[in-house]
């Protein structure tokens, strides 16, 4: 089935391991969960010698184990969780495993936004039906949060800072009294959470000021701090079991050399550090220099390479590929790139060699191609 979709949520990608943990599940679980907490941990982190568990688990999110945790006993509570970090840290995929594994059901998602409004987290009406027979339960359009609560399963809010205080303030009644009120109608008008309903929202550190979180609302979610990976090894499985899976899903068959996979971290790591000692934004890059975004580079140069190329990832394309997709303001971004290129890349190049001196020539091209 996940085949026949573009991108498949996870409960569809991973389907035949969530049947088998739930098969051997003898573990206590909260509410209707279909997996016990120490499962959903096996699920999301891979399985180890010690879970006692007869076929190997992949591992689907790397990080801390402390933060899965963490994250699961507070779904497992009354209160919602609240994943922030900065972007590219997973905090998405995180929610999206843990909806997955706790109702097989990942999708009951609110994008925030400036244009999100209160109807996108509590319910609108279908017109055509209201003028036809009325206001009624059933011309009412529930948003995916209140199917979440009708269902008893966990509904997601994405960039919940992106969104506007009126729609942060109507999730203050959601997650406190756990119903929302129809006024509209006169019978039927409320509509009560049941055991199992949570809200898992995803916020960037970097957005902090956008719309700060009231007190209020804050008090509502317990916090869980996504770090940025700086564990070259952890980074490295990350960027390697994003790409295998983009090549399954385009399926193209072609090999991810060590040693470009090593120039691209080395690159982001050297961009990173040269970021953190700029005295100014005008001396930082505008890319957040996260694993995601290393991820989408190795992505367009896999693509490359793929299409245009002789379908060997070359170390060329890859620095082509990192310099389109980082350099976003122009001049101030290829100023910064061509200073890397000239101070860092060219003498490592000279005292490394291997695939550095073609790197280094994309990435000059490249440039050039861009001023």
């Amino acid at each position: 089935m996940s085949d026949d979709m573009l991108r498949a949520p996870a409960e569809a990608k991973f389907a035949e391991e969530l049947d088998y943990l739930e098969s051997i599940d003898d573990s206590p679980k909260p509410f209707s969960w279909r997996l016990s907490p120490r499962m959903i941990r096996v699920f999301i982190l891979g399985s180890e010698r010690s879970d006692g568990i007869d076929r190997e688990i992949s591992q689907k999110w790397f990080g801390d184990r402390s933060f899965v945790e963490r994250s699961i006993v507070t779904l497992a509570s009354d209160r919602g969780l609240l994943l922030i970090g900065d972007p590219g840290t997973g905090k998405s995929w995180l929610a999206e495993l843990l909806a997955a594994a706790i109702c097989r059901n990942s999708t009951l998602v609110v994008q925030g936004t400036a244009g999100t409004t209160e109807d996108h987290i509590k319910y609108s009406w279908n017109v055509s039906m209201v003028i036809a027979k009325g206001q009624s339960r059933q011309s009412m359009i529930p948003s995916p949060i209140m199917t979440a609560m009708e269902r008893g399963v966990i509904g997601r809010f994405e960039e919940l800072t992106r969104s506007t205080s009126d729609v942060q303030d109507a999730l203050i009644s959601i997650l406190s009294e756990k119903y929302v009120s129809i006024p509209e109608l006169d019978d039927d008008n409320i509509v009560f959470a049941q055991p199992g309903f949570s809200i898992i929202a995803t916020a960037n550190s970097r957005d902090r000021g956008v719309n700060d979180l009231s007190s209020a609302l804050k008090r509502r979610f317990n916090f869980v701090r996504i770090p940025v990976v700086t564990n070259k090894k952890s980074e490295a499985e990350i960027v390697r079991f994003r790409t295998e899976e983009l090549l399954r899903r385009h399926r193209i068959e072609l090999d991810l050399p060590p040693t470009l996979l090593d120039i691209l971290l080395q690159s982001f790591a050297d961009l990173r550090s040269a970021a953190a000692s700029a005295t100014s934004d005008d001396d930082k890059l505008e890319s957040a220099l996260s694993t995601a975004e290393q991820i989408g580079v190795l992505e367009d140069a896999i693509l490359h390479s793929h299409f245009f190329g002789d379908r060997v990832l070359r170390a060329q394309t890859l620095a082509g590929s990192l310099v389109g997709s980082l350099a976003r303001r122009s001049p101030e971004d290829l100023a910064i790139l061509n200073k890397y290129w000239h101070g860092v890349v060219e003498p490592r190049s000279k005292k490394d060699g291997g695939e550095w001196p073609e790197f280094l020539k994309g990435g000059r091209e490249a440039i050039a191609t861009l001023s």
